[in-house]
């Protein structure tokens, strides 16, 4: 079996479905480990680079899951029928690039997504909030850096994580890592008030990101009127 890092074990236990693709894939050790566990029913692997794709070909083949997984040239959702597959995955890559594939085909998105991007997830919230898309599980896990992984459900309705809370802060940090309280979180959040502090000049672009760092902070703290 794959061995997965935390970050990809993470987005594994926020994947469960009969057909599920996992976009830009790599080596596609996250849907063979989600076919070896019966996590899915059915893989869909889609991989842009020649490297890459074939590894993912070689991989799936020494797997033994040739008949569950089926591997894919393309670029991000483009392979994929519309409503073909029930979720779809995304993991490292940047926020930017994962905005671009889910507005690039937007009737190929599926009701599930989860996502772990390498740098700040807000755009992909906002992104949720726009689409009519609720943040059903959030993650922090450790590594290199802090990444989060997000679990989205198309929903109907206004999103109830987001619910009383300061929605600058829910939108960078996560409405639901918020409630949580994690260690992770507050490590994030405090060095973000240390590092900004002394940038955070009147008018500059940091003395918004303090504040709402300092938003974050109070809500931690039980600061919540």
């Amino acid at each position: 079996m794959p061995n997965l890092d935390a970050r990809l074990q993470a987005a594994l236990h926020l994947i469960q479905a009969d057909a599920h693709a996992d976009i830009g894939s790599d080596h596609a050790h996250l849907p063979i480990r989600l076919a070896q566990l019966g996590r899915v029913t059915r893989g869909v692997i889609v991989e842009v680079n020649p490297g890459p794709l074939e590894h993912a070909r070689v991989n799936v083949a020494r797997a033994g899951l040739t008949d569950r997984l089926e591997v894919r040239a393309g670029n991000g959702l483009a392979p994929l029928a519309p409503g073909e597959v029930q979720s779809a995955s995304m993991t490292g890559m940047g926020a930017q690039t994962m905005l671009g594939i889910l507005t690039r085909t937007p009737d190929r998105v599926p009701d599930a997504l989860v996502l772990q991007p390498n740098d700040s997830p807000e755009p992909l919230r906002r992104w949720a909030q726009e689409r009519g898309y609720h943040v059903a599980a959030e993650v922090l896990a450790p590594g290199f850096w802090r990444y989060p992984v997000l679990r989205l459900e198309r929903q109907s309705g206004p999103d109830p994580a987001y619910a009383a809370l300061p929605e600058a802060a829910a939108l960078r940090y996560g409405p639901l890592l918020l409630r949580e309280g994690g260690v992770l979180l507050r490590q994030q959040v405090w060095a973000d008030v240390t590092r900004l502090t002394p940038l955070a000049a009147p008018g500059r672009a940091a003395e918004h990101d303090l504040h709402v760092a300092q938003s974050a902070a109070a809500w931690l703290a039980g600061e919540r009127k």
